[in-house]
């Protein structure tokens, strides 16, 4: 009998050895090796670097990679999965929202035996995971801070006779700059704790949009409605403002004008005379008895205002 079981393990291994009973580790890989017999069994803590690596009795190889990767959490299928992955929180108001998301990720060389001896998970498991888990809950701890909008900002209802409390001071909120903030912020808590565990994130940002409620989209149209009718009519108001303006400078040139050429002439008598000549055409000198109009001479006193004979 022992003579048998020699021989079958015998033929075992030169089977296993015309299947050729090896792993190839490529660059940016890292091998991570379980066994099952020996005195430390298990997930052994030195990684396998690339090249050619034989797989005894009772061990395997795995393959796991460690290039750097960028991964998107999004509603719509992807290149990184079919399912829905994204991302959902909710604001300080409590109104719920959704996001997709996507990040650069690494796991370092020396590390992946580590990791996956703690989760026991290949690493798309681990990112589908751990990680997205991570990913949603430092953005809701972050989202929970602030409302979508301070100008959309929900008001407490006004109850007579009850002191209302003051309203806190709107810091922040998901759009515009504020969107950015949030998630730079969670960012930098879920670097810092997959830092530790040998995974190096070097960027998270939003995909597109925020997908808010639609009562908080119909607020934002409406309000947006609103700033345009507003900005409309206040260049209406600067339009009509400007224009008054022109005339009531118009005027006030003209009086000054009329003021001035009234002074000019009760300064100077003489310069009715001069004007006086000068639209008469030299028919009607200046305090002239008699005037020449048409073909007849006619008598004319201008000072009195009576025909002389």
């Amino acid at each position: 009998m022992a003579t048998a079981a020699l021989l079958l393990l015998v033929l075992a291994g030169g089977s296993c050895a015309v299947v050729s009973c090896s792993v190839t580790v490529e660059s940016g890989e890292a091998g991570i090796k379980t066994t099952k017999f020996g005195p430390n069994p298990g997930v052994q803590p030195t990684e396998l670097r690339p090249g050619w690596h034989w797989e005894g009795l009772g061990e395997k190889i795995i393959k796991y990679p460690t290039r750097q990767r960028v991964y998107s959490y999004t509603r719509e299928g992807n290149a990184d999965g079919q399912e829905n992955e994204e991302i959902g929180f909710a604001d300080q108001t409590g109104l719920p929202m959704t996001a997709d998301v996507n990040m650069t990720v690494k796991v370092s060389d020396n590390k992946a035996a580590d990791l996956y001896a703690k989760y026991r998970l290949n690493f798309d498991d681990l990112l589908d995971n751990p990680i997205r888990n991570d990913v949603r809950s430092f953005i809701a701890q972050e989202a929970e801070k602030v409302p979508v909008s301070c100008n959309l900002q929900a008001q407490q209802p006004v109850v007579e006779g009850a002191t209302q409390p003051t309203a806190a001071p709107c810091t922040g909120s998901l759009m515009g700059a504020g969107r950015q903030a949030v998630i730079q912020r969670a960012y930098a808590n879920l670097q810092r704790k997959w830092a530790a565990e040998g995974v190096e994130i070097s960027n998270l940002q939003w995909v597109g949009t925020i997908r808010y409620p639609e009562s908080i989209t119909t607020a934002i149209q409406a309000r947006t409605a609103t700033e345009q009718r507003t900005l409309a009519a206040q260049q209406k108001e600067a339009e009509a403002r400007a224009n008054a303006n022109a005339l009531i400078e118009t005027a006030r040139g003209e009086a000054e004008s009329i003021r001035l050429r009234g002074d000019a002439l009760r300064a100077n008598p003489q310069l009715i005379d001069q004007i006086y000549a000068q639209r008469s055409q030299g028919l009607c000198p200046p305090r002239a008895s008699t005037c020449i109009i048409g073909q007849t001479p006619t008598t004319m006193i201008p000072a009195t205002g009576q025909q002389a004979e």
